[in-house]
Parts: C-alpha cells; structure tokens; sequence
C-alpha cells in the first residue's frame, strides 16, 4: 500500500489488515517500487500523488517488469488507484496505464475490501481451454495470443478484454457491460475508456487480416469470424 500521507497510510492498512490481508507500506514512489520487488506483492494500493515518482510513474515501471499474465502468475501485479485525483482525465490514465480500478477518496472501507477482493478475483485466473475465432487464438493459461500464427504482444488489460470478446463470439456486448467485466467497473457512465482499448486492440488483431472486431453502433461491440 502507497499513500503519500503518513496517518493516511497507517489507517488505510488497518482495514484490509482487518480483513485477513498482509499489508507493506510505502510513503514514497521509489520506496513502493523497492517494496514491490522485495515482497512480490499479490495486489499494490497506489496513490496518484506520491512523491519521487508520482504513481502513475510508478505503475508506469511496474508495467514494464510484467507479462501479460495474472496475479498467480510470475510478473504480473494487480494495482488497484487509491487516491484523491478525481478527474475523469486522471480516471481513464490511471485506467489506461494499466490500473486495475481507480477508486476516488473519500471512500468506504467496505468497498474498498470489496473491490480489492473482485479485482483479486479477476486477476488470478481460472485458465479455460484454448479459445478461437477464425485465425484468432488465445490460450489463457499460457497467455499467448497468436494471429494466423503470428504471436501478438499484448498490454494486460488488453489481454483481458480479447479474452472477454473471444469467450462471448458472435454475441454483442455493451460498453458497460464491458466495462464490468474487464474493469469491474461503471465509470460514472464514462466509456470513453472501452473505445480506446478496442482501438489498440484492433491495430494489433485487425491489422493486415480480414476485420474480427466490428461496431455495433449505440450499443457497443462484437468479435465474429469473417462471414462467407
């Protein structure tokens, strides 16, 4: 846990402490990077506004050391924001930068065992067997995406929402509910977020093979093999 105010950081560990979880403290970016290798965290608490560096630095770092995996697998480190930047800008980068969830202070401490306990439940993965759409194959367990062949390298959060739209084919999803399922997540009816992941998704899947990720205007989207 990385809060940037001493008293803040003592409180904020007692409740998920409460709640049967270990927690590390952190008062400082580098101080949270250096807890982060030494303790290999199964979740990280972050606080936009710390400094030396700030947080979105710092999740910036973490991301670099990951894989595209989830949390019981080597590399990767759910982060859930803690912190009080309530800016819908501040939201989608959070978000964008490979946050797990951004939750705004003041906060209950109910919900914030709640969300720790659903992105821990996202993140940790129940591999499914090898799922395919046309060319398009992703096995979760080895978390390997490949394009008539070709490996793709993707971002966690973009693995997690191929993973959404390849286990429902065919089938169109709305953007909140994506939202749910990828973020566990309403934004406030913000989803802004959705349409920017789908464009990074669709430079790497749709790029030079025939189109898998189509719009359904003012609903949302849906991933289909070419039709004949």
């Amino acid at each position: 846990m990385a809060d940037a105010l001493e008293g803040a950081a003592a409180v904020l560990c007692a409740a998920p402490r409460h709640a049967g979880f270990t927690v590390a403290a952190a008062g400082t970016g580098q101080e949270a990077l250096d807890r982060a290798r030494e303790v290999s965290p199964d979740l990280v608490l972050l606080d936009v506004m710390l400094p030396d560096p700030d947080g979105f630095e710092v999740i910036r770092r973490l991301r670099e050391q990951d894989r595209p995996a989830t949390a019981s697998r080597t590399g990767y480190v759910p982060v859930v924001f803690l912190t009080a930047r309530d800016a819908t800008q501040d939201k989608i980068e959070g978000l964008v930068l490979g946050g797990d969830d951004y939750v705004t202070k003041p906060f209950d401490l109910h919900e914030l065992i709640a969300r720790i306990r659903a992105v821990l439940r996202r993140t940790s993965g129940d591999p499914t067997a090898l799922l395919r759409v046309a060319d398009l194959e992703l096995d979760a367990e080895g978390v390997q995406v490949a394009r008539a062949g070709e490996p793709l390298r993707l971002s966690p959060t973009e693995f997690r929402l191929l993973h959404y739209l390849m286990t429902n084919p065919g089938r169109t999803v709305s953007k909140p509910q994506i939202l749910q399922r990828v973020w566990d997540y309403d934004f406030n009816g913000d989803t802004g977020i959705v349409d920017t992941y789908i464009s990074y998704l669709r430079r790497k899947i749709d790029n030079g093979g025939p189109k898998l990720i189509h719009t359904v205007h003012g609903v949302g989207y849906v991933l289909r093999g070419p039709r004949p």
